[in-house]
C-alpha cells in the first residue's frame, strides 16, 4: 500500500536534480578523498555486465501473488489497485522472521524530519522483521555530499542506500570498491530464502550489477515513468480552458491564462516537459543511443535538444512563468496548490501527495496530468526509464550475520501489496499510526510524523499504485502511464548499470546549469552550441568510442 500522507511521498525530481548537482560538485573537487576509492584496479570497475554474463549473476525470479491488481501493468506501466483490501484477511508474505535481532546500521537519504530513534514505528518494524536497525538518516537534498564523504572514509555503515542520481563520477567506482558481492547469498535459487526479493523483476535485479558482481538490492521502477506536467483541473474547468495538445497551443493557452496583475501565472519551469515533448533522451548513461542512421550520439547532440530549450525559453520570454520559478526560489508545488500557477512539473508521487494535502483546506481542488504530445502536436517519442533507480548495498567485510539481517530487512521492505508486512511498512501500527475508517487505513498525526521514508528505501516490490483513500488517483496514474507507454522506446543502454571511466566524471556537469541559464535568457544559443562543441573535443568523442566498444561487447539494451 502507498502511505496516505503527503509527507511520505517520494522526493520530487527537483530534489533529485539538486542532489545530483551536489554529488557532481563533490566529485569535482569538494571531496578529494574520493580518489582513495580508485586505485590501480579502477579499470576493472568500469563498463557494464549484461546478456549471458549478467544472467549468471541474477537471482531466480519467483512471482508472488497476494492480491490481483484491478489494472494490470501494460505498456511498461505500474499495476494499479483501486479496490479495498480486507485488512483482517491479509496474510504474511513470509511465515517466520528472517532476522536474528543482530544490530544493523543503515544510512539512507531522508526527506523531512526523521522520527526519534526509539519511535514506535521503528520498534514495530524491528520486532516484526527480527532486526535491530540503527538508522543514520541523512538530508536527502544534500545526500550526495554525505555519501561522498562516507565512501571516502574507512567507516561505512553496514548498509547504505544509493540513489541513481548520486552515481556520478568516482562515486560509481566507490560503490564497486566498498560494497560486497551478494551473489553467494542471492544468485540463482539462493534468493528463495528471501521470497519477496525473489519476486523482484529480473530487469530490476540486472541494474544491481556493479563492477561485474551483484551488489545492489533494487527499488524497481516502471519503464513508463516520465516527469509529468500537472494542471489544475478545477481551475481549467471553471475558466473553460482546453488542455493544450501541441507546443503552439501551450504557448497560446499560457498567454491567455496569465494575469500578472492577479498574480496568476500559467506555469512553472516546464523544461522537463519540453524534453519529453521534443523526444530528448534522459541525461546520464540512458542518454546514449544508436539511431536509425547507425550513429551513436549523446542527448545533447540531438537536434531536438536545442529545440526543447528554445521552446522553454519562449515561455519565459512571454512572461507566463511565475517570477519565483524564474528566480528558482520557493516551492513550485506550493504555488500550484495555491493557484498561483496552473501547471507545473513533478514526478508521479505528487499526484497523490498534492491531492491528500489539499483535501481538507481546499475541497474543490482537482489536479490531472497533461498527456505528452509531439513537436507537431502528433504522437510523442518517449524514452523508457531504467528498471531500477535506488539500491541498498552492504559493506564489504560485513559478517555473515550482518548480511543476513540486512537481507531480512530488505525482504520485509519488498513485501507485496495485500500483505501484513506491506501495511506495517506503509502505515505502521493500527491504533497508533493509523485508524481504519470505512475499511481504509487513515494515518494519525503520529503516523504522519513517524511512518515516512526510511524502510521503504531498502527495497520494493514490482511497481504498483494503491491509494485506498483516493483510489481514483491510483487509476489515473496507471492509465496515464499506459497511454504514454504506448509511445515509449528503449535507448541502446537500457537495462545496463554502466560505470563510466572516472576521467569523464565531470564532462557533462555544466549542462544542467547551462540549461537553467539559457531558458531564462541569461545565456545565448551560441553559448550552448559552444558547450556542446567543447564537450566533444574535451572527451565526448572519446567517451563515444568507449560506449561503442561497451555496446559491441554487451549488445544493445533495446
Amino acid at each position: 500500500m502507498t502511505p496516505n500522507s503527503p509527507s511520505s511521498s517520494a522526493p520530487s525530481r527537483r530534489r533529485f536534480l539538486a542532489s545530483t548537482a551536489v554529488a557532481a560538485a563533490a566529485v569535482a573537487g569538494g571531496m578529494p578523498l574520493l580518489t582513495a576509492c580508485g586505485g590501480s584496479d579502477s579499470k576493472d570497475r568500469e563498463g557494464a555486465t549484461s546478456g549471458k554474463e549478467a544472467a549468471k549473476l541474477l537471482p531466480t525470479f519467483v512471482a508472488s501473488k497476494f492480491a490481483d491488481p484491478d489494472l494490470p501493468s501494460k505498456n511498461g506501466s505500474a499495476a494499479g489497485y483501486t479496490g479495498k483490501v480486507e485488512l483482517s484477511a491479509m496474510t504474511a508474505s513470509v511465515a517466520a522472521k528472517l532476522g536474528t535481532g543482530a544490530p544493523l546500521k543503515i544510512m539512507s537519504p531522508f526527506w523531512g524530519s526523521p522520527p526519534k530513534a526509539d519511535c514506535a514505528y521503528y520498534k514495530a518494524l524491528d520486532t516484526a522483521a527480527g532486526t535491530k536497525v540503527t538508522w543514520q538518516n541523512q538530508d536527502g537534498n544534500t545526500y550526495g555530499q554525505k555519501l561522498g564523504a562516507v565512501l571516502a572514509s574507512s567507516s561505512i555503515p553496514d548498509m547504505v542506500v544509493v540513489p541513481s542520481w548520486e552515481l556520478v563520477g568516482k562515486i560509481s567506482n566507490a560503490v564497486t570498491a566498498k560494497f560486497m558481492d551478494l551473489g553467494p547469498y542471492l544468485a540463482g535459487d539462493k534468493v528463495k530464502k528471501y521470497p519477496n526479493l525473489a519476486a523482484i523483476p529480473s530487469d530490476s535485479w540486472r541494474m544491481g550489477i556493479f563492477g561485474g558482481a551483484l551488489r545492489g538490492i533494487p527499488m524497481p521502477t516502471a519503464a513508463a515513468t516520465f516527469n509529468i506536467a500537472y494542471y489544475r483541473k478545477d481551475i481549467f474547468d471553471k475558466k473553460g480552458y482546453e488542455v493544450p495538445k501541441s507546443p503552439d497551443e501551450f504557448i497560446s493557452w499560457a498567454k491567455e491564462a496569465t494575469s500578472a496583475k492577479a498574480k496568476v501565472y500559467a506555469c512553472g519551469d516546464m523544461s522537463w516537459t519540453a524534453f519529453n515533448i521534443f523526444g530528448v533522451r534522459p541525461s546520464g548513461t540512458l542518454g546514449w543511443h544508436i539511431g536509425d542512421d547507425g550513429k551513436l550520439t549523446y542527448r545533447i547532440e540531438q537536434p531536438e535538444y536545442l529545440e526543447a530549450l528554445e521552446w522553454t525559453r519562449k515561455l519565459f520570454d512571454a512572461g507566463v512563468v511565475h517570477p519565483d520559478d524564474k528566480a528558482r526560489s520557493g516551492d513550485a508545488g506550493q504555488r500550484f496548490g495555491a493557484g498561483q500557477i496552473l501547471m507545473y512539473n513533478n514526478d508521479m508521487s505528487a499526484w497523490y501527495g498534492k491531492t491528500a494535502e489539499q483535501a481538507a483546506s481546499n475541497p474543490d481542488f482537482k489536479m490531472d496530468a497533461m498527456d505528452i504530445f509531439g513537436p507537431d502536436g502528433g504522437d510523442p517519442q518517449l524514452w523508457s526509464s531504467q528498471p531500477a533507480n535506488v539500491w541498498s548495498l552492504i559493506r564489504k567485510g560485513a559478517s555473515k550475520e550482518t548480511v543476513e539481517n540486512a537481507l531480512a530487512a530488505a525482504n520485509f521492505a519488498a513485501a507485496p501489496y495485500g500483505t501484513k508486512e506491506r501495511i506495517l511498512v506503509d502505515y505502521g501500527i493500527e491504533g497508533t499510526h493509523y485508524k481504519v475508517k470505512d475499511g481504509v487505513p487513515v494515518k494519525t498525526d503520529q503516523g504522519n510524523q513517524e511512518v515516512i521514508n526510511a524502510w521503504v528505501m531498502l527495497a520494493a516490490p514490482a511497481p504498483y499504485f494503491a491509494h485506498p483513500d483516493y483510489p481514483d488517483v491510483a487509476r489515473k496514474q496507471v492509465e496515464w502511464e499506459q497511454r504514454m507507454g504506448a509511445f515509449m522506446k528503449k535507448t541502446s543502454t537500457y537495462g545496463m548499470n554502466i560505470v563510466e571511466p572516472t576521467r569523464y566524471a565531470n564532462l557533462s556537469s555544466q549542462f544542467e546549469q547551462l540549461e537553467i541559464d539559457y531558458v531564462r535568457g541569461n545565456k545565448k544559443l551560441s553559448d550552448v552550441q559552444q558547450a556542446i562543441a567543447t564537450w566533444k573535443s574535451s572527451g565526448g568523442d572519446k567517451l563515444r568510442d568507449w560506449y561503442k566498444k561497451l555496446i559491441d561487447k554487451n549488445g544493445s539494451g533495446n
